[in-house]
């Protein structure tokens, strides 16, 4: 019955092109026919496109779903690095809190032994320089006296009784 309904509007569809061409004017039958092949061409058109759309979101779907539970792998992968970065971070910086506080310690206590030091090389410097003028006087005394024996040498020591002396310790 379709068959017989567009056999049935060709054929009006080509009495009218047949009748406009030779110039005389669009009967409404006519005006129906080319409103309905517009209507056709329109749909066809319409349906053509939303082919394409639907192939389009098929394609996306598909490969869209793909590119997501990717993009959400690396995304949990970089969280775990990140946490674990983050914790390694955390315990370097307590790390070195404590080294920080270890060393302040230590500089505290190695101020203090520097200051302990400096006042036992002030005190031995103190005894240093009281037993040095001591020596330099005793150096000084024994230098007059060894002169004053260079210059008396006929003392005591030409006699006898230094020469026994001499033996006996001897």
């Amino acid at each position: 019955m379709t068959r017989m309904l567009r056999a049935g509007v060709f054929a009006v569809a080509t009495a009218t092109a047949a009748g406009e061409s030779t110039g005389m004017a669009a009967n409404p039958i006519r005006r129906v026919v080319s409103m309905l092949q517009l209507m056709q061409d329109k749909v066809a058109a319409e349906g053509k496109k939303e082919a394409e759309l639907f192939h389009r979101f098929m394609c996306y779907c598909t490969t869209g779903a793909k590119d997501l539970e990717a993009s959400i792998a690396a995304a949990e992968t970089r969280i775990e690095q990140a946490t674990a970065e983050l914790k390694a971070a955390e315990a370097e910086r307590e790390q070195l809190e404590k080294d920080l506080g270890g060393a302040a310690a230590s500089r505290e206590e190695a101020k203090a032994a520097l200051a302990e030091a400096t006042a036992i090389r002030e005190k031995e410097a103190a005894v240093y320089a009281k037993e040095s003028s001591e020596h330099k006087t005793n150096v000084a005394a024994l230098e007059k006296a060894i002169a004053a024996i260079e210059k008396g040498a006929t003392g005591f020591l030409q006699t006898t009784a230094a020469t026994k002396l001499r033996q006996l310790t001897i």
